[in-house]
């Protein structure tokens, strides 16, 4: 099961963010995030947060419209958004697409960022997309659909990544060590319809899509 969970940063393209989703996706706003379901004319099924960033006019709106609403103290240890990627785990979810996840507040942006990683969530395969752009964790191996001539990078996390093998770039990794910190990763470019990425050991942020 996949589920689309719209953030409180920024949206720039809603069509195309609107046309990621399916039916039969669940869709779940954290908190902020629910102006852009709005914004869209979707219902979400779930609201989740202390709704500080909600009016109580949106909120009445989606209760009437049959969205469920979990509700906290605005003194919490979690964000939203990680309270609603942990809700998920309830919800026999097995998929992510994170909406809105990136924006001005560069503190939030770099938390939401590293949130994949968090180890109460290993079981959730993890993206953020925006504006044609898509972000993976990778914590062994990913295979991506990808259009030929564009970027993808990669940017260790938290650690070294070892063991990394690429097919379908220019300049391939074979058995290669990415050292945290530097940016030997970046800018690649694909030249087959299908890249494959695996590594033995650590994580990798996988960027792909960026324009030159």
């Amino acid at each position: 099961m996949r589920a689309i969970v719209f953030a409180n940063g920024e949206i720039r393209d809603l069509q195309g963010a609107k046309e990621l989703i399916n039916p039969g996706d669940i869709l779940i706003a954290a908190d902020g995030g629910a102006r852009f379901c709005r914004e869209m004319d979707l219902i979400p099924d779930i609201l989740i947060g202390d709704l500080d960033s909600v009016s109580k006019k949106d909120e009445d709106y989606f209760q009437k419209a049959g969205t469920k609403i979990l509700k906290f103290e605005p003194r919490k240890d979690e964000t939203d958004l990680e309270l609603a990627l942990l809700h998920s785990l309830s919800l026999e979810i097995e998929q992510i697409i994170i909406l809105g996840g990136l924006g001005r507040r560069w503190d939030h942006s770099l938390a939401n960022l590293l949130l994949p990683a968090l180890p109460a969530l290993d079981s959730l395969n993890i993206s953020f997309w925006e504006e044609g752009q898509w972000i993976y964790l990778i914590r062994n191996e990913i295979e991506i659909k990808a259009d030929r001539g564009s970027t993808l990078s990669l940017i260790p996390l938290g650690g070294d990544a070892e063991g990394v093998n690429t097919k379908g770039l220019e300049w391939p990794l074979i058995d290669e060590t990415l050292v945290f910190g530097a940016t030997r990763g970046l800018s690649n470019k694909v030249l087959q319809e299908k890249v494959s990425i695996k590594i033995k050991k650590g994580k990798l942020l996988c960027v792909y899509g960026a324009k030159d």
